[in-house]
């Protein structure tokens, strides 16, 4: 498993990408491998807002439904709307064409408490 270094990453498996005040966001390889077949996600719309830790969306599997988590607080910009048709996606590129949402972040210092990639891959060797 290899966790991009330029994300920062949360315990319940979300990562983010902070390009400007803009981040997005998505599940960790290791959240869609331990899943399995995604078949179904649950993704909020345009405009609605959330804070850090809030529950942002659903995941479903053939193994199991989780809900998604917000690393940082922010409003919703945009949402991968091809993932409605292909959720396989979040397996197959979960780090690229499997991003979920993105939000423009109120205050950006809150990824100063997530995970960065050697210690997101420390906590998942546990």
């Amino acid at each position: 498993m290899t966790n991009p270094t330029d994300l920062r990453y949360t315990e319940s498996d979300e990562w983010v990408r902070l390009e400007g005040d803009v981040a997005t966001i998505g599940v960790t390889d290791y959240a869609q491998d331990a899943l399995s077949d995604v078949v179904y996600l649950e993704l909020p719309s345009v405009g609605d807002t959330f804070d850090a830790g809030e529950e942002f969306g659903t995941i479903e599997s053939v193994k199991a439904a989780s809900d998604l988590h917000c690393p940082v607080a922010g409003e919703v910009i945009e949402v991968n709307s091809d993932l409605e048709d292909a959720p396989e996606t979040v397996n197959e590129s979960p780090f690229g064409d499997g991003w979920m949402i993105k939000i423009k972040v109120s205050d950006a210092s809150a990824l100063e408490q997530l995970m960065d990639a050697a210690a997101y891959t420390a906590f998942r060797a546990e």
